[in-house]
């Protein structure tokens, strides 16, 4: 697991926002084409065609696991993808904690919680 510290995690937010706006955005995109979904799967029960857009929704899928790994492969921790919600794992003493942050607050990481504390733990640093 890398271990971050504040001035690291700090330095990739502007990267990690354009991600994560970019995230947010193809996710909620992915309710429409499960509405598509829905209809097509009951013309297709009552001998209608298939699913307009389907080559949109896997490009979309496509974009959205492309985006995210990255995000993961960089350390960084997806919490919530609809309020782009990430942890960073970093020492606070000798245990490991981690710093959040979340789509909307400002260029600094101001919050920290427990491994096993949640968004409803988070401290000031």
């Amino acid at each position: 697991m890398k271990l971050f510290s504040r001035a690291e995690a700090n330095a990739m937010i502007p990267d990690l926002r354009v991600k994560l706006t970019r995230v947010r955005d193809l996710y909620a995109s992915l309710a429409d084409f499960r509405e598509e979904s829905r209809a097509a799967s009951q013309a297709a029960d009552s001998g209608g065609g298939g699913m307009p857009g389907g080559s949109a929704y896997v490009e979309t899928l496509y974009e959205v696991g492309k985006l995210t790994t990255e995000i993961g492969e960089s350390g960084v921790q997806i919490k919530d993808y609809q309020r782009g919600l990430i942890d960073f794992p970093a020492m606070k003493g000798e245990r490991v904690v981690l710093l959040c942050w979340q789509l909307g607050e400002g260029d600094q990481i101001e919050w920290w919680h427990e491994i096993d504390g949640g968004f409803a733990g988070r401290q000031p640093l």
